[in-house]
Formats: structure tokens, C-alpha cells, sequence
């Protein structure tokens, strides 16, 4: 039996609203997932993903973005963007979610 299941996209903010290498939450209850972190680069490209790192849980939302990556504020661990996973030595994936921004507004696909 297939079981299908209905990403919608859901308004974020202006992008100008979401700070240049900084994030956003986007509050869910846990029994969705938890939290979405969604991320600004320097080149305003945005992504998003699950608001805790693959290695404690730490909130990625807090981490220091850099490039097409952030690093975990608890631990340091670097995260690329694009993927969620974690950079060599330390293996691990964040969920990841589609995110786009159109006209000046940012969505992500939950």
C-alpha cells in the first residue's frame, strides 16, 4: 500500500525580514518533526532545514552561517546547507526541506 503525504508551501517571511547569514524558526509541534531552521546566505540564497544538528541536537537556527554551510553552536559541527550533512570526520544528516523564495518572499515545503 503507497501512502502518500501532502508537502505544502508555507509563507516564511519577506526575505529582507530573514538577516544575511542568519535564520528563522519555523515553529512545528514535535509529533511533526520539531522545528525548521530556515537560513540566508551571503549570496541570498535561503535553505532549510530540521532545527537540530544529526550529532546532539543542538539548534542549527543559532549556528554561524558561512558559504552553503552553518556550524552547530554546541558543538561545532559544520553542516552543509544544501544536503544537511555533515561535513568529514563527523557523519550524520538534518533533515533538509525545499525552500525558494518568489518575488520577495520566502516559503519552504513542509
Amino acid at each position: 500500500m503507497k501512502i502518500e503525504t501532502h508537502m505544502t508551501w508555507r509563507f516564511v517571511c519577506k526575505l529582507d525580514e530573514l538577516p544575511v547569514l542568519g535564520a528563522r524558526v519555523v515553529e512545528r509541534d514535535e509529533a511533526d518533526g520539531g522545528n525548521v531552521a530556515v537560513f540566508r546566505n551571503d549570496k541570498d540564497v535561503v535553505f532549510a532545514l530540521l532545527d537540530k544538528c544529526p550529532h546532539k541536537g543542538g539548534p542549527l537556527s543559532q549556528g554561524i552561517v558561512f558559504g552553503e554551510r552553518v556550524a552547530c553552536p554546541l558543538h561545532n559541527w559544520t553542516i552543509e546547507l544544501k544536503s544537511g550533512e555533515a561535513v568529514a570526520p563527523d557523519v550524520g544528516c538534518a533533515k533538509r526541506f525545499p525552500a525558494k523564495v518568489e518575488a520577495g518572499d520566502v516559503f519552504v515545503q513542509l
